[in-house]
């Protein structure tokens, strides 16, 4: 599992984390609704803590089974 901090929202249902770790160049890691576990997107906020799966989509790098710790 890697951590991380949502970073944006928006109301179409997903979103980015910053990777814990990476610099500042680093692309932020893309989510979808869909993989939050335990919570609902309505309740996750901008700057809360997550912990994740990385997984692979034809756009690139996303996160899995996403969780607020």
């Amino acid at each position: 599992m890697q951590d991380g901090t949502v970073v944006r929202k928006n109301e179409k249902g997903f979103g980015f984390i910053k990777v814990t770790g990476s610099s500042d160049g680093d692309k932020d890691l893309f989510f979808h609704s869909n993989e939050l576990k335990n919570i609902s997107f309505d309740e996750l906020q901008e700057g809360d803590k997550v912990s994740f799966e990385i997984g692979s989509s034809p756009k690139g790098p996303n996160a899995l089974n996403v969780n607020k710790v």
